[in-house]
């Protein structure tokens, strides 16, 4: 284990199980339709790469960059687009694929600048949900976890760029944040 982690909270067997689960469920619900699922990075991006091998469904693929966290551990609240997508939502059924939702400030942004957008249905997939966090009524349509509040990296999750690689989502040291 890498000494910067307090322990290990979701293990890759965990996920690998989970992931499995939700792309059997999001194949069964999308069947037959236009599924455009848009990734949400930098953070999503593992997670997005082993749930599309699972959803057996044809699919698009696309990608936004947000930023809300900078190099905090804390929302500051202000949702910026560093990267809006290529191709139109217009008509499609839409899946907003994160790696965690904590206060829904970032979810919230996103369900509403693409609503606007008018796609056939919204929808969203986060491999981590804080719901004690919450400070905006979001709904998340595909869950893979529910945690605790803690400050968890690992599987594309980070603090300062650092620490997306390791394998299984654990807990950082608070004093590696707080220095």
């Amino acid at each position: 284990m890498h000494q910067d982690i307090e322990q290990v909270l979701v293990s890759r067997e965990q996920i690998k199980t989970r992931v499995k689960e939700l792309g059997a469920a999001i194949s069964r619900d999308y069947a037959g339709k236009d599924l455009l699922v848009v990734g949400i990075l930098k953070g999503a991006i593992i997670f997005l790469a082993d749930l599309v091998r699972e959803i057996t469904i044809p699919l698009t693929l696309d990608f936004m960059a947000v930023s809300s966290y900078g190099s905090s551990t804390t929302s500051s609240g202000a949702v910026r687009i560093l990267k809006d997508l290529e191709v139109p939502v217009e008509d499609k059924h839409v899946l907003i694929v994160e790696d965690i939702v904590d206060t829904g400030l970032t979810l919230k942004y996103l369900l509403e600048n693409l609503r606007a957008r008018q796609p056939l249905s919204l929808r969203t997939c986060t491999i981590l949900d804080k719901p004690e966090r919450r400070m905006v009524d979001v709904e998340v349509d595909y869950r893979g976890f529910c945690i605790p509040d803690c400050f968890v990296v690992g599987y594309g999750l980070d603090y300062a760029q650092q620490y997306r690689h390791l394998p299984d989502i654990c807990v950082l040291k608070p004093e590696v944040y707080r220095r």
